[in-house]
């Protein structure tokens, strides 16, 4: 299922489908950055970006398989900046 992805670089919000995605419940799972999410590079907060919204769309086990992987691919090339993006997670998941 296809999710629209936004987010906001002056205050690093993450929104999926326009459900803002904090960080506190996957930092409680693994806490790549207490800073928050960041995009557009392969470090930490990215890192907890992709964790993040991969545990909004599958189970913890699964996210935690792939959020590396989900984050070189896919949050690493977003802009640092503002954008919008579209992607079907799980389909991404099941290409792996």
């Amino acid at each position: 299922m296809q999710k629209k992805i936004k987010g906001i670089i002056s205050t690093r919000q993450i929104f999926m489908d326009g459900k803002e995605i904090l960080p506190g419940p996957s930092q409680k799972v693994y806490n790549h950055s207490p800073d928050g999410f960041m995009w557009g590079y392969g470090g930490s907060g990215p890192a907890q970006l992709a964790l993040a919204l991969l545990l909004e769309v599958t189970s913890k086990a699964e996210a935690l398989h792939y959020y590396q992987d989900f984050k070189w691919q896919v949050v690493s090339k977003w802009p640092q900046d503002d954008f919008e993006d579209t992607i079907d997670i799980e389909a991404w998941i099941m290409a792996q």
